[in-house]
């Protein structure tokens, strides 16, 4: 891969922070930079709908963007069905409106409250009266992954040993501890997103974790990847991101 790839962590209704990181990847690249957004567009932040609609307005607009599906897009996809679902891959007590997920600040960006003693169905009935279906259509055709030269660019991670035509989507968005302790070198360095660093953006030889918890209020993180070369970007400028050695 010879030219810039910007990437952008999880974001999570922040807008502000996405506004700041793009006017930051605009400073280094150019409007023209190509960006990768690795999904998790929504929740928890306060304006999940502006984060849509700005991501939405510049793909329409025709800006170099990639943007994935994260598992976070996919539950709020979900739910907007004609039948409401919860995502399977929930631990048995969860579900998009846990105070934990995020559904309802979501819901609430749109001006959809949702309380305790809410039925399912009248929230989903508020909801599709109130969700533009352009942002429904936008959810839905998010992709699961992009590759792109030594670079594997995916919300959560991968089965490692699996080849990248049968990993299923579910490990794509949601899979953690197989694929962050596994030590063993992929056939792409893998760029990832979903489970959120303290610090800043690690990069561990054989991947990358650009998720520095956006969405528990910390800060959101965007990296400069040159051929087998890496920068965190900041207000300062490019901060070397070496593998470990």
């Amino acid at each position: 891969m010879s030219d810039k790839i910007y990437v952008v962590g999880d974001i999570h209704g922040q807008l502000g922070m996405l506004e700041h990181t793009l006017a930051l990847i605009e400073k280094d690249g150019g409007t023209d930079a190509r960006i990768v957004f690795l999904g998790d567009y929504v929740d928890r932040g306060g304006d999940s709908r502006g984060v849509l609609s700005y991501l939405l307005d510049g793909c329409d607009r025709g800006r170099n963007w990639i943007c994935l599906m994260g598992n976070h897009d996919r539950m709020f996809a979900m739910f907007m069905e004609d039948y409401p679902r919860h995502d399977a891959q929930f631990l048995i007590g969860y579900h998009w409106f846990d105070k934990r997920i995020g559904g309802i600040e979501t819901m609430k960006s749109y001006g959809v409250d949702v309380r305790e003693t809410d039925r399912l169905y009248s929230v989903h009935a508020a909801a599709r009266q109130a969700v533009p279906a352009a942002h429904i259509t936008f959810l839905n055709r998010l992709r699961y992954f992009h590759q792109e030269g030594d670079y594997l660019f995916v919300h959560a991670g991968i089965k490692p040993g699996i080849p990248l035509n049968a990993q299923s989507e579910d490990d794509l968005i949601w899979i953690r501890h197989e694929f962050l302790h596994d030590t063993r070198k992929h056939p792409w360095v893998v760029v990832h997103g979903h489970t959120p660093v303290k610090g800043m953006v690690e990069h561990h030889g054989n991947r990358i974790n650009v998720d520095t918890g956006a969405g528990n209020g910390r800060m959101l993180s965007a990296v400069v990847l040159e051929g087998a070369s890496s920068w965190i970007l900041s207000d300062g400028g490019r901060i070397p991101l070496p593998p470990p050695e």
